[in-house]
């Protein structure tokens, strides 16, 4: 495919076609907020087909084998309905792999026909498919609606739903992560631990999807958020959402069926986010900020500091998930950079009112599209260079084409080791970051610089 040079009036033209989505489909989501669930086994309620993808895609971004189980729909399910399917798929399960949770999402073909999994699992519980002491969750995640991030939320929600209002508080604090690696999850909770909270993280994938190579294989690791931890959700003394997109939902459920109060924050990356995230903690837990804490800090507004000559009036084009996009325009912003560019696959005003706002009065004009496309960030692209990608790999064609560097970040990375295991969340995280996109930001200067070509030559 070619791409040409368009007026903004001929981008703006486009409305029926999507060419690229900055997205995937919602049950690759669901399948991934499951996987942080202590001893669950994620079932796909479709055709083997649909199955498949979504494992295929989740191998490849975190380099470990994904289970997941099928409701295998044939023609008969897909004209007659899939009930028969599913309550012998979960009869199959807990009796052959002996999950202690499954963890149900739809797909587009059995949200088109209409099956009902609240009425699916009561037929399952009363006919004796469900074993005592074993567990049923279920979403519904239609492709045709949202993006991955909506499928991670919808399975976030129904775990929120297995919380017990309890008469008594525990003390401890329920954190929802939002769609980050399994790194970060660890890093989240780290900084928890150096400021003196008890959390519950939900879902938790940390030793789950970064374990180590034991040289055996357990299809169930030891990490993951427990059923009974899950039931304990509704005593705790607050949520902290991370990201209105993925863990809102969640944390407003909880808030109004077990009347624990709720916080909706962004997500951790960066300065003025991580800053947020700790002052919250801070006031929950009633101390002051450790000084583990604020060497951390300092250490990021070091290197801030020292670099900001390479880093200022940079301009960069981003895309993504809007709660980590919003953090990284708000970061980069924080260092003199110009995200000039920003899409997201996922619908939302709020989100390009949200990206607006960050950068009003920076002193550079922002493109911002919700549902958007790699196809019109291209032709952005096209009109008026930028310095820096930041994105997926499915950005590495723009990076090809146009001799842009990119620094790969989000979902999915397919063509790159190491994100499930260096976090990029907190001020750690931060620094990573930085690191990253000064290494590729200098490497560029050094290769256009003749006199520097011409030392390296001699």
């Amino acid at each position: 495919m070619v791409l040409l040079r368009h007026t903004p009036e001929e981008v703006a033209e486009r409305k029926a076609l999507m060419i690229n989505p900055a997205k995937t489909c919602q049950p690759i989501g669901a399948m991934y907020a499951a996987l942080g669930i202590h001893g669950c086994l994620p079932h796909s309620h479709g055709s083997q087909g649909c199955c498949a993808y979504h494992r295929s895609t989740l191998t490849r971004h975190y380099k470990e084998p994904i289970s997941a189980a099928t409701s295998s729909f044939t023609e008969g399910a897909s004209v007659f309905g899939g009930q028969a399917n599913l309550v012998q798929a979960i009869n199959n399960i807990f009796t052959v792999y002996e999950p202690e949770v499954i963890a149900v999402h739809t797909t587009c073909l059995s949200e088109t026909i209409g099956d009902d999994l609240k009425q699916i699992f009561d037929k399952a519980t009363k006919s004796g498919k469900v074993p005592e002491g074993k567990t049923l969750i279920g979403a519904p995640t239609p492709s045709y609606v949202g993006s991955h991030v909506t499928g991670f939320s919808n399975m976030v929600k129904a775990m929120a739903q297995l919380a017990e209002h309890g008469k008594k508080k525990s003390g401890k604090v329920n954190v929802i992560p939002g769609w980050v690696e399994p790194c970060d999850m660890a890093e989240i909770k780290r900084m928890a631990v150096l400021v003196g909270v008890d959390i519950t993280l939900f879902p938790d994938t940390s030793g789950v999807l970064d374990g180590p190579l034991t040289g055996e294989y357990t299809m169930f690791p030891k990490g993951g958020v427990t059923i009974d931890e899950l039931k304990k959700a509704g005593s705790a003394i607050g949520t902290l959402a991370l990201g209105e997109w993925c863990s809102a939902d969640a944390a407003r459920w909880l808030d109004s069926k077990c009347k624990v109060p709720c916080s909706i924050l962004d997500m951790p990356f960066g300065l003025a986010a991580t800053d947020r995230f700790i002052d919250v903690l801070r006031t929950v837990a009633g101390v002051p900020v450790p000084e583990s804490v604020a060497f951390e800090r300092g250490q990021l507004v070091d290197m801030i500091s020292d670099m900001h000559q390479y880093l200022y009036g940079k301009r960069v084009a981003i895309w993504g998930d809007p709660d980590q996009l919003i953090s990284m325009c708000e970061f980069l912003v924080s260092l003199d950079m110009q995200p000039v560019y920003v899409v997201t696959g996922t619908p939302g005003k709020k989100f390009e009112k949200r990206i607006k706002e960050i950068c009003d009065g920076k002193g550079f004009d922002v493109k911002v599209k919700a549902k958007g496309d790699m196809f019109l960030m291209h032709q952005w692209i096209k009109n008026d260079p930028v310095d820096l990608l930041i994105g997926n790999t499915y950005g590495k064609y723009i990076a090809r084409d146009e001799d842009i560097p990119l620094l790969r970040w989000g979902f999915p990375i397919l063509d790159r080791q190491g994100h499930q295991y260096f976090p990029t969340v907190g001020y750690k995280g931060g620094l990573r970051l930085l690191e990253k996109m000064l290494g590729l930001l200098l490497d560029r200067k050094d290769r256009d610089d003749p006199e520097r070509t011409f030392e390296l030559v001699l």
